[in-house]
């Protein structure tokens, strides 16, 4: 099957069972700088899952497209990817256990309904329970998938590996369903049960694996692996095809867990990895999408994927990763350049780069590589095809910049080479300064029959991945830096902020991105020309006036073009679902059931979270200050403001 049809199934299969397919949130969350990428299909869905009320509902679905940086140095596999479609299903305090597992089952085995595998080529694994914690074994779910696969005439034993993460102890010995521990098959945004703060929901999960050792020969297991195989053996043979994780249960300040009183379901299905299911084949690589772009390496390579050595098909495939990746980054926006997700996009086009040259191939390609993502998402994501000419002009103009910067690397390479050796230092400043690989490195120190300390340089990459990881981890928690008391107020002054710069700059004036952190709110808006001194104190004068105010905040769900009509305030980047959440704040005889809109100070499209009252900004006496403005670029100006 194609990954169009096998996305399309899933929408109507479980729109069909009453849920409501939400739009897929933007890769790059253009109006939420606490996180680069969308890495997952449930993050947008966060403040849901843990509470708050979804204005589309109960039951939600959709395919979320994602990308996950920490994955670069891992392609070059046959089912590695940067850019990836999350196949999700959520039920928030609707159905639980038994109606998703069925329903997923349903999807996979179903020839009608469904994509229609051969349930005999499915493996199971379900929560083992947890010691410390005292977290019982999830024994519901193996009875249910029992019962599944019963009613398809397949008796699916069940083994307990638990913490023996290799399996080397059971292996397969014939089981179906496989229970491991916490570090498998739980979920909590802090992990394992031991690790969570009292109030945090977590859960067990169930994953769904399909074995291509059954439909390709080349799948079978090997014992650089283990003695024995299971589905969470690295060898490659089992692929994870879906999780369903089941928020359940709420950790108490004793250590205690309880029942949670709205039990929710999250589920993610990897589509990519579906459609390969469907095909019988474990490479990702064959899959329909990326037909154009292997024949246009093909072409210009000389090359044949399918007969190409170990080390060329890594390279074809970081090629057709990265520049699949880098269309959807440049058609959400995201340019090349040294910081943040424009640094994510450098280094995936220079790497594709390097890749492509590794191919044979010396002239500029990965225009003409992207040329057919366009096509070849056309009903999903009409946007690429759109931004096609963007596409085309952004990667032509970086691999032309990065080919120059090679030449400028190569003139770096050979001062260090006159001191004899390579350190891992040089490797590591080589890599980050001038993008290359270390297998670049390599293999000029050997033609030059150079020392090069790679142990060195895989500690500085470890050292600069372990900061970049608690960055990242630090930068999402639900859609703020954090939702603590003071992160909230700051986000309700956003809202005023944005407001009283319409009041004193004009209508020319809309929101460009946003940064909210227990410290200070910044605020990235569309404008001409320098903000005056004069025209910033009045702008802070009417915050803080409806600050004193008293000015009630409340959160209506409304259609999208009822709430365009009364002029809400859009958040830039945003991809709107018919029914939406609009904050409005004031006036201050304005009611939950009657909200004034047309008087109110403030009418924006948000998810929240924020204060119920102004007056809470002023909370022991503070009192909203602006502390720089600045341009950021091109018609974009910044502002910095503190509650002090």
């Amino acid at each position: 099957m194609t990954v169009s049809e096998v996305r399309k199934k899933y929408v109507r299969f479980f729109e069909k069972r009453g849920h409501i397919v939400i739009p897929s949130a933007p890769i790059v969350p253009g109006n939420d700088s606490t996180t680069l990428f969308t890495s997952s299909g449930m993050q947008p869905l966060v403040p849901y899952l843990l509470g708050q009320t979804h204005p589309q509902g109960t039951k939600l679905a959709n395919s979320q497209t994602c990308f996950r940086a920490e994955d670069i140095e891992e392609v070059g596999d046959n089912r590695h990817t940067t850019f990836f479609e999350m196949l999700g299903n959520w039920s928030l305090g609707e159905y639980f256990k038994e109606d998703q597992l069925r329903w997923f089952f349903t999807y996979l085995t179903d020839k009608e309904e469904g994509i229609g595998l051969d349930p005999r080529n499915l493996y199971i694994t379900v929560f083992a329970g947890d010691r410390p914690s005292g977290m019982p074994a999830d024994t519901e779910s193996i009875e249910l998938w029992q019962k599944l696969f019963a009613e398809k005439n397949i008796k699916a034993e069940f083994a307990e590996i638990g913490s023996e993460a290799n399996g080397s102890a059971l292996g397969m010995r014939g089981a179906r369903i496989f229970s491991y521990d916490a570090k498998k098959n739980w979920w909590s945004r802090a992990g394992v049960p031991s690790a969570m703060p009292a109030g945090e929901p977590g859960g067990p999960d169930s994953e769904v694996f399909y074995d291509f050792a059954a439909v390709d020969p080349n799948s079978k297991h090997s014992s650089n692996f283990g003695a024995e195989c299971h589905p969470n053996c690295d060898c490659g043979r089992f692929v994870e095809i879906g999780n369903s994780v089941f928020m359940q249960f709420l950790k108490q300040h004793d250590g205690s867990f309880t029942e949670l009183p709205k039990r929710n379901v999250d589920f993610g299905g990897g589509l990519e990895r579906l459609a390969a299911a469907t095909k019988g084949n474990p490479d990702i690589f064959l899959i329909d999408v990326f037909d154009h772009a292997r024949s246009v390496l093909e072409t210009y390579s000389g090359k044949t994927y399918t007969e190409a050595t170990p080390k060329e098909l890594a390279s074809f495939r970081v090629v057709l990763d990265h520049v699949r990746s880098a269309s959807f980054m440049i058609a959400d926006g995201v340019t090349p350049s040294t910081t943040e997700a424009g640094y994510v996009l450098r280094r995936l086009i220079r790497r594709a780069i390097r890749h492509a040259d590794q191919l044979g191939i010396r002239e500029s390609i990965l225009a003409k590589v992207a040329g057919g993502f366009g096509d070849a998402y056309i009903d999903a994501y009409p946007e690429i095809k759109a931004q096609e000419k963007n596409i085309v002009e952004e990667l032509e103009k970086e691999e032309q910049k990065f080919r120059r910067t090679l030449t400028q690397g190569m003139r770096e390479f050979e001062k260090i080479a006159k001191r004899g050796k390579v350190s891992g230092h040089d490797a590591f400043i080589l890599f980050t300064s001038y993008g290359f690989p270390i297998e670049i490195t390599e293999e000029l120190a050997r033609e030059q029959d150079l020392p090069i300390d790679t142990q060195e340089f895989l500690k500085e990459m470890e050292d600069h991945a372990a900061k970049s990881r608690t960055a990242s981890e630090g930068r999402f928690k639900g859609g703020l830096a954090d939702h603590s008391e003071i992160t909230v107020r700051y986000h309700t002054s956003h809202h005023l902020l944005l407001a009283a710069l319409q009041q004193i700059l004009g209508s020319e004036v809309h929101q460009r991105g946003s940064n909210i952190t227990q410290e200070r709110v910044r605020l990235d808006f569309s404008f001409s020309r320098k903000v005056m001194p004069e025209e910033l104190l009045e702008i802070e004068r009417i915050v803080n006036q409806k600050i004193t105010e008293a000015l009630p905040v409340f959160a209506t769900s409304m259609s999208k073009i009822e709430a365009e009509k009364l002029g809400a305030e859009h958040e830039f980047g945003v991809k709107y679902g018919d029914t939406v959440t609009v904050y409005s704040i004031g006036p201050k005889d304005a009611t939950q059931e009657d909200p004034k809109f047309l008087e109110s100070f403030s009418l924006e499209f948000c998810g929240g979270p924020h204060v119920k009252n102004t007056l809470e900004l002023a909370t022991n006496g503070k009192k909203f200050k602006i502390h720089k403005e600045e341009s950021v670029a091109a018609g974009v100006r910044r502002i910095k403001a503190v509650l002090e």
